[in-house]
């Protein structure tokens, strides 16, 4: 795709976010919204995927570390074809195959149920493992959030990855330098992020704007070129992104929009979308 064409997708995926969390009158709309640009090359332009053949062997993986962002991954997997954007809004309702967190049991495209922070990069650095023990040239990629990066769980599996060489492997940190409680430097921390895994043997990107799709292009791109050890993409972005009033806003990491701030949401959203057109 290019650049405008994966700008306008992203647009859409937020479109889905706020509807999705809207609807379920719950949900993390913060950094689901902070991440919908890299949600959005992920399943567009990078990732070997088949939404007809979800399981196909030799497919890229994904995990989402950061399994509270959910309606960000499912709106990227639904606007792909994985199932029904028009079930987006059943998010978190009994009975919905879209649960607040993602569940590989139940839902298309996703490969490995996650949200105990921490846990989702053990899980890709064993599929990653796997595919060097069984000869395969898939490619995986995982999620983080920067205040998940506080979990010591994180670290154990990065020296792993950084041991074991794993190529194959590509970290994302979405750094929108928010989380639950405040200021991610404020509660814990986990600055200079980039110095943490050099010192842990990964090939360290960093990225001044990780909601630029050319900033993300670039960053996939030299990632794909790195051998004899993992990847980790460092993205400063913007949380709440397109929502005027989500952004920067350690509120609106766990909360939904009610029917007013909805109306206003998908107007800014609508406003951007209008805007791309006329490039």
């Amino acid at each position: 795709m290019t650049t405008l064409e994966l700008q306008q997708m992203a647009n859409e995926v937020r479109k889905g976010i706020v509807t999705a969390v809207h609807s379920a009158k719950a949900g993390h709309p913060g950094g689901s919204l902070s991440a919908a640009d890299v949600f959005t090359y992920l399943y567009f332009e990078e990732m070997n995927i088949d939404p007809k053949d979800p399981k196909k062997p030799d497919r890229d993986r994904f995990v989402l570390s950061k399994g509270h962002t959910a309606p960000g991954y499912y709106s990227a997997l639904a606007l792909r074809g994985f199932f029904p954007v028009e079930d987006l809004p059943s998010l978190r309702h009994i009975g919905s195959y879209l649960q607040g967190h993602p569940c590989m049991q139940h839902t298309p495209g996703v490969d490995m149920s996650s949200g105990s922070l921490g846990q989702g990069i053990s899980a890709a650095v064993g599929m990653a493992l796997a595919a060097k023990l069984d000869g395969k040239n898939y490619r995986v990629y995982t999620l983080l959030g920067d205040g998940e990066i506080q979990e010591g769980q994180v670290w154990e599996a990065s020296m792993f990855a950084g041991h074991r060489k794993l190529d194959n492997l590509c970290v994302i940190v979405d750094n929108n330098g928010l989380q639950i409680d405040g200021n991610v430097a404020d509660v814990c921390s986990p600055y200079p992020i980039d110095k943490k895994f050099e010192a842990f043997n990964f090939h360290v990107i960093n990225v001044a704007d990780g909601n630029d799709m050319e900033q993300l292009r670039a960053a996939f791109e030299e990632a794909k070129t790195v051998k004899g050890m993992p990847t980790v993409i460092i993205m400063k972005t913007v949380k709440g992104k397109g929502v005027s009033f989500m952004e920067n806003q350690a509120s609106w990491h766990g909360k939904a929009p009610n029917d007013e701030e909805y109306a206003v949401a998908m107007a800014d959203l609508q406003k951007v979308g209008e805007a791309l057109c006329q490039k």
